[in-house]
């Protein structure tokens, strides 16, 4: 039955071609289309992962996936639409097409009059690819007909890491996973960070998939990332449009910075990435070490200790690639598995920070990446660590923590500041820093305790927060009573009085009825002498930063607490605007 309705779709060609945008995210320009397809529309096989589900299980993937193509390129040509097209071919299809049919999609594709390089194959995997020979000599033939390569969903498994080591693909695309929610989670800015400087130093051109808000590609752009697809670019239709919507556009084409997700965090070291493999001596034979492999088949490396000390790394890749070439087992097979072992594995002592490894991985040879790295302690052999589990955990590596966040609000600190003024300076785009002090703080603390202190700090980075908008305005914690924002949006002075206003109500919960009812309290000076002490109030200290006008952060803070002292002068909670122009 099932077999029967697709050999039907397949005679009839009842399959629907769509395209999605894939857009320059500096510019704004649509660079591709990803070519998609759609099964009959009144059919469970609509959906393209049961169509090819149920290819798969009838044996007619192949023919299946042929088709697929065929209609997406006829479309393609038919519509005349502009720049590249990605065209989905899986590792299988690939490898058996370069076979049977050799020049064949070129021939095609030149017949209807399609260049071919305005296609980019972009390759997808349902399973994992160990033949990596017959893959980069499948690559290389289609790269010599004038084709370019990319590689779908990297991060989602381990062999789309190997892939990328193996194939040096034109294009990368970054799962859709890492992408949704990077404005608010650091581990997916760091994992995105860190992917796109091993791209920088391979020549490979990165596309963040699955975008679906503003503040999504706004990260993504400041990441330096070059291309970008998803809902919010533009969804997969029949007829796709030309330019990427009016309101995105806008966007991209605004100056400005996208604020980044901070979180205070220990330093971590590679230990927490420590995984008990088994070690096997330099004395066992490669058919027993292939047992071991054929026995666990999530065993991917094998690390070869000799009385503790670690000597190199068998992967399961190299010994099925080995082992599947004629008369190899019956060569190697009794011989020691120094044979084909890696002897200049990556090794870390387990004391070493996320942040030093994760430099060493940058600077060496690529497959260390999926090979992964020996963990020590004190030079002997105690487990293994991934490159995956690496790059999930990188954000962790924070130094001096109190630096970049302060752990009372839990805001970011100097450190983010002033990268934060300084990624403003670059973007040149105009922005507004005020700066935030409270006014009798200090006689407060003396007369109702530092543990009330500390409450009245922590209210006040909630209101100061609650009033900016997080993806335009940066709020930080200098310290102590001391709080700046760097604000981008256009109403500033508008939040800035509804800052003040909120403050005045929600601090007089702080004081006692009587104080409250007096406006203040008598408290001893530093000279001992009675005092009388107002209630508390915020003084905000504010400067208008235009583009090219400064060059540094220790400009704009000068300037920033000049204006603080001037706001600090006026009774009562204050706003001071320096109008000064330079």
């Amino acid at each position: 039955m099932l077999r029967a309705q697709l050999l039907d779709i397949i005679e009839r060609r009842q399959l629907t071609a769509l395209f999605q945008p894939i857009a320059h995210l500096q510019g704004g320009a649509i660079m591709a289309y990803e070519g998609l397809i759609r099964g009959p529309s009144d059919s469970p096989l609509h959906s393209p992962l049961n169509l090819f589900k149920a290819a798969r299980a009838c044996n007619l993937a192949l023919e299946v996936e042929h088709l697929c193509r065929r209609v997406v390129l006829e479309r393609f040509a038919e519509l005349k639409l502009p720049g590249k097209l990605f065209l989905n071919v899986s590792p299988e299809c690939l490898l058996l097409q370069r076979d049977e049919a050799r020049g064949e999609t070129l021939q095609y594709i030149e017949q209807i009059g399609i260049n071919p390089d305005r296609v980019i194959i972009e390759l997808t995997e349902n399973q994992p690819t160990y033949n990596y020979e017959l893959m980069r000599d499948a690559v290389l033939h289609y790269r010599n007909l004038g084709f370019q390569i990319a590689i779908d969903d990297l991060g989602e498994g381990f062999s789309s890491l190997r892939l990328w080591s193996e194939l040096r693909p034109e294009y990368v695309k970054i799962d859709m996973h890492f992408i949704q929610g990077i404005h608010q989670d650091p581990v997916k800015l760091q994992f995105v960070r860190s992917i796109q400087e091993i791209a920088d130093k391979s020549d490979t051109l990165v596309i963040a998939e699955g975008i679906e808000a503003q503040a999504e590609l706004l990260v993504l752009r400041d990441l330096n990332v070059v291309y970008g697809q998803g809902y919010h670019l533009g969804r997969p239709h029949a007829n796709p449009a030309r330019a990427l919507p009016a309101e995105v556009a806008k966007a991209l084409s605004r100056n400005g910075v996208a604020v980044y997700p901070q979180r205070i965090t220990e330093p971590a070291t590679i230990e927490k990435l420590l995984t008990e493999v088994a070690a096997v001596p330099p004395g066992m034979n490669n058919n027993d070490v292939y047992d071991i492999f054929m026995q666990d088949p999530k065993l991917m490396i094998i690390p070869v200790v000799d009385d503790g000390m670690p000597l190199g790394l068998i992967t399961r890749f190299a010994m099925i690639d080995h082992f599947a070439r004629p008369y190899q087992r019956e060569l190697y097979g009794r011989k020691s598995c120094r044979q084909f072992m890696d002897g200049k594995p990556l090794v870390a002592d387990k004391g070493t920070s996320l942040q030093e490894l994760s430099y060493r991985m940058v600077e060496s040879d690529a497959h260390h990446l999926f090979n992964g790295f020996i963990i020590t302690d004190q030079g002997r052999y105690v487990g293994m660590g991934t490159g995956h589990d690496l790059m999930r955990e990188i954000t962790q590596m924070q130094i001096n923590a109190a630096r970049y966040a302060n752990p009372l609000t839990q805001l970011p600190g100097n450190v983010p500041i002033n990268e934060h003024i300084d990624r403003l300076l670059e973007s040149s785009t105009r922005f507004w820093v005020c700066y935030c002090d409270l006014d009798h703080f200090k006689p407060f603390n003396d007369v109702y305790g530092y543990r009330r202190g500390d409450d009245v700090i922590q209210m006040t980075g909630r209101i100061l927060s609650a009033h900016c908008d997080p993806h335009r305005d940066f709020v930080g914690h200098i310290g102590g009573d001391d709080f700046m924002i760097l604000f981008q949006s256009e109403d500033w002075e508008s939040r800035c009085r509804g800052i003040l206003a909120d403050f005045q109500h929600c601090v007089l919960d702080f004081y006692s009825l009587e104080d409250r009812e007096q406006g203040g309290y008598i408290s001893e000076d530093r000279q001992g002498k009675k005092v009388f002490y107002s209630l508390m109030s915020l003084s905000l200290g504010a400067i208008r930063v235009e583009p090219q006008q400064f060059y540094s952060h220790h400009q704009i803070a000068a300037l920033a607490s000049d204006a603080k002292k001037q706001a600090k002068k006026i009774h009562g909670n204050s706003l001071f605007v320096d109008r000064r122009q330079a």
